[in-house]
Order: C-alpha cells, then sequence, then structure tokens
C-alpha cells in the first residue's frame, strides 16, 4: 500500500520553485565548506510525532487519522507505520530515525509481552532498511507515558519500578544495538519534583546517576559503541526537572563521572522553556565538548508549554549551524522532534512539514557558512579579545601572576582605558546584510 501516493520523491528544485513539494534550499548533494549538505545535516524522523502523534491535546480529541488502514495498537498497525515511515523516509531523502519502545510498538500489560511485540516489529525493520541507506540514529525508552513513573523514573520512590525502568532500558538498549543506533537517549521527563518538602532530592539523583551508569556498563558489555545522550528540559511534566538546561546536566554528568560516556541532545523547544535560546544551549554543549545530537524543532514564545513546532525561524537555524560548524559536526544528527499543528491534519501536510523543516535548516546552513566565510564577525571577536593573546593577558592566561602580584600591576597602572565596544548593534546590522543582501 503506498501512503503517501500524491508525490513520488521530494527533490530539490531550487529558490524559484512554486512546487509544494519540491525543496527551495535544501541540495543534498551540495558541497559547503567541504562537506555535502547531507553530510552537514543528518536529517531523521521522530517515530512518535511523525507516525503516532493524531492531533490530540488537552483540550480535544485527535484530528489527524494515523490509523495507516489497520486498527490502532495492533501488531498490524505498528507494522503498517513501519511501512507508512520507510515510504515516508525513502520519498523526503531522509537517512535517519528516532523511536521510543512504546512508539514501535502498543504497550502490554505484561512487559514480557511487551518485550515480544519489540522483537518481532524491530525484526521487521531491520527488513525494511535492508537495500537501503536508511539508518537508526538513536533509541530511548519511554519511561514517563506509564502510571507506574508518576513519580519518575531513575528518580522514584520505588525499588519495584526502579526495576521496570531498569528492565525497558535494557531493552530499549537492545532494539537500538540490534538496529545499529548511532545513539541512546535519556530524557527524563518526569525525573524531578513538584513539592520539596516530600522530595529526597540527594537520593533521586544519586538514583538517576545509577541507571545511566547501568545502562553504559551494559551497552559497552553488548557492543554498543556511540555516545548516550541527556536531553535537558526544565519543566513540564514536572515543576522542577533535574536536567534543566546543558549546563545543569554537564554538571551532573561531571559530578557522577558519567561525562566521558554521555554527551548533550540539544532540542530547541526545551531552549526556549528554559529561558535560553537554542544557540545557547548548542553553545554550551560546544564549549564543554559535549554538543552530541539535536531535536530540531522550535517553540512558540507566546505560548508556555512544549509545542513542537517544526523549524521556520532562519535567524535560529544559522544561529545553531553556527555553533554545529565551530564543533566540527555531530556525533548525531537532526531528529525534527516536531508535529504538525492541529489544523494540519492531512499527509500532504506531513509531507510539507518536512520540506519546511529540512530548508529552514539548509537555509540556516548557507547562511552560516556565508557568515564564516565573510570574516568579518570572526574578527570583530578576535579583535575585542586580543588583549588575553600577548602582554598581561597571555601572562595571567599562563598563571604568571597570582592575586598579590596582579593586584601590584594594577596598584601602578593608577587607572585604566575602557575596554573596546562590544559593537552590537554592527555585528546584527553584518548578519542582516549576509541573510538578506542577494548574496
Amino acid at each position: 500500500m503506498e501512503y503517501f501516493d500524491f508525490v513520488k520523491a521530494v527533490k530539490y528544485e531550487g529558490p524559484a520553485s512554486k512546487n509544494p513539494y519540491a525543496f527551495k534550499f535544501y541540495n543534498a548533494d551540495e558541497v559547503i565548506l567541504g562537506k555535502k549538505m547531507s553530510e552537514h545535516l543528518p536529517f531523521a524522523m521522530a517515530w512518535w510525532h511523525n507516525l503516532g502523534a493524531n492531533g490530540v491535546d488537552m483540550f480535544g480529541r485527535g484530528t489527524i487519522d494515523k490509523s495507516f488502514g489497520a486498527t490502532p495498537n495492533t501488531l498490524e498497525h505498528a507494522k503498517a507505520k513501519v511501512d507508512a515511515g520507510f515510504e515516508f523516509m525513502k520519498k523526503m531523502g531522509i537517512k535517519y530515525f528516532c523511536w521510543h519502545d512504546v512508539d514501535l510498538v502498543p504497550e502490554q500489560d505484561d512487559i514480557n509481552e511487551t518485550n515480544k511485540l519489540l522483537d518481532e516489529v524491530s525484526d521487521y525493520i531491520l527488513e525494511k532498511m535492508k537495500g537501503t541507506d536508511i539508518k537508526c540514529l538513536w533509541g530511548t525508552a519511554n519511561m514517563f507515558s506509564n502510571p507506574r513513573f508518576m513519580n519518575g523514573a531513575g528518580s522514584t520512590n520505588s525499588p519495584e519500578v526502579f526495576a521496570f525502568a531498569a528492565a525497558q532500558v535494557k531493552k530499549a538498549l537492545d532494539i537500538t544495538v540490534k538496529l545499529g543506533g548511532r545513539g541512546y537517549v535519556f530524557w527524563g521527563g518526569r525525573e524531578g519534583y513538584e513539592y520539596l518538602l516530600n522530595t529526597d532530592m540527594a537520593l533521586e539523583q544519586e538514583n538517576i546517576a545509577r541507571l545511566m551508569r547501568m545502562a553504559v556498563d551494559y551497552g559497552r558489555s553488548i557492543g554498543f559503541k556511540g555516545d548516550f545522550y541527556i536531553e535537558p528540559k526544565p519543566k513540564e511534566p514536572m515543576k522542577h526537572q533535574y536536567d534543566f538546561d546543558a549546563a545543569t546536566a554537564i554538571g551532573f554528568l561531571r559530578a557522577h563521572g558519567l561525562d566521558k560516556d554521555f554527551k548533550m541532545n540539544i532540542e530547541a523547544n526545551h531552549a526556549t522553556l528554559a529561558q535560553h535560546t537554542f544557540d545557547h544551549e548548542l553553545c554550551v554543549s560546544r564549549i564543554n565538548g559535549m554538543l552530541g545530537s539535536i531535536d530540531a524543532n522550535e517553540g512558540d514564545p507566546l505560548l508556555g508549554w512544549d509545542t513542537d513546532q517544526f523549524p521556520a525561524n532562519v535567524y535560529d537555524a544559522t544561529f545553531a549551524m553556527l555553533q554545529v560548524l565551530k564543533a566540527g559536526g555531530l556525533t548525531g544528527g537532526f531528529n525534527f522532534d516536531a508535529k504538525n499543528r492541529r489544523p494540519s491534519n492531512t499527509r500532504e501536510d506531513m509531507v510539507k512539514a518536512f520540506i519546511l523543516g529540512m530548508d529552514t535548516f539548509a537555509l540556516g546552513l548557507r547562511k552560516a557558512a556565508a557568515i564564516i566565510e565573510d570574516g568579518r564577525v570572526d574578527e570583530f571577536v578576535n579583535e575585542k579579545y586580543a588583549g588575553w593573546k600577548k602582554g598581561l593577558g597571555k601572562d595571567i592566561i599562563d598563571g604568571k601572576y597570582d592575586l598579590k602580584s596582579l593586584s601590584e600591576y594594577a596598584c601602578k597602572l593608577k587607572n585604566t582605558k575602557e575596554p573596546c565596544s562590544g559593537n552590537q548593534e554592527g555585528i546584527q546590522e553584518v548578519v542582516n546584510e549576509i541573510l538578506f543582501g542577494g548574496k
């Protein structure tokens, strides 16, 4: 059965094209800064949103048919989603996919029955992968939807629930290795608390680290060579989540000796909820050597929750790609953890949403490369901090001064000149010129 029969393949036609089923900026084989665009932008399909999200929200039932001709929540439906997903990825030219365990199969009351379904459906996915260049980017376990996780998974107050979390992580790692996944993600949506007075924060954080350490040990024992990822988020569903932002998560990993195996999976919408910008979170991860993968979406600054919209903001995509280029690329990829808006309820809308997201990041890549090649931004930053590369600044960095001797140096100066201008408006003008100047 062909689910997206209105399009044969989405191809690059350039900015002048008016074809709604063509890329205007994403040209997979075009070389930018020495690499093909497809290498800079390893895009991935999120199983949960693209094949599962049906438009339901807290005020209304679903508006989008994601049954794909099968009875929902059955093995037949799980396989129909595989068929639809691979047809979609082939037609879009997407090379990777991401999943939670209960995205692949309907969760059963008995975890052993769920695991049997996972074995069967992952076998079916492996068959679909044969003869294609489509790969698994990363897998993860959904440890937030089932009522047993109402007080968290790693952070739960129940040892039995902790054991169930361990069982889900083990099976998800088994399937990730089976499918050749490049990474494994921990998203701690329930790993937090609502009210401090009934919470043992130290125990909860120690147990989260304990579960992650178990996962690393087991993953390495079965041949998993990829990165583990933490996906930071400050709130929602919990009021206080322990992985608030990249800096908090990195500090947690270092405190518990997990920083050699883990990197960050940064989501744009989660950065918004933490009152950061997307590129801020990418930069914090990059300068700490822990930028791994990206959930490519955006939020609405007028709404205070995780809207998971397809990315359309070219400024944000440009600044994000500047960080990715400075990092030398990702060990993971760009997963569209994004869903169509509730009224965008057709299969045509599914394709158009991915075209929007892929074109947005392709345009961001083009403009980020142009900023680098233009050189004026980097030149200004180098000049702004030039004092740290010679004389007093270099001596301070080289450890030639202690507090006492540096104080004595300052007292001899008696006064000092002001630092150079930050030139923010000038830099913004350069960015606008590059983005919209017709180059």
